[in-house]
């Protein structure tokens, strides 16, 4: 089995849609007022659902889990650069972990979106 699909529950799917739009430079597959769907030319689809309309509604909260994104030395600094401009709130900024170089975004919601380059 592999994993083909992330879903964040958000409280208003069509913002976060403009958010992560904007965030990922493409337009949503799908767009309405409960779901935003984004997809990936590696299959990956990246849905984002209001979090009001969840069955069984979630009782986890934001933060508590990570969307994980990997580029190089090169882009994680461009990537940085351009979300601090953009006033895209910043969790933890770049900084050397055990893993490798690293900074944490958070979304509207305050899901959190750590960019990274690994070690190796």
């Amino acid at each position: 089995m592999t994993p083909t699909y992330i879903l964040l529950y958000v409280d208003k799917p069509e913002a976060s849609g403009t958010f992560y739009a904007e965030l990922f430079g493409r337009k949503a597959v799908e767009s309405s007022p409960t779901f935003v769907l984004f997809v990936f030319e590696n299959g990956l689809k990246f849905g984002l659902w209001s979090k009001h309309g969840v069955q069984p509604p979630a009782s986890g909260a934001a933060g508590s889990a990570e969307v994980a994104i990997t580029v190089d030395a090169d882009a994680l600094e461009a990537t940085f650069h351009a979300w601090t401009a953009k006033g895209i709130t910043i969790a933890q900024p770049v900084t050397e972990l055990d893993f490798g170089r690293t900074f944490v975004a958070l979304d509207p919601d305050g899901h959190r979106i750590r960019v990274f380059t690994p070690v190796g």
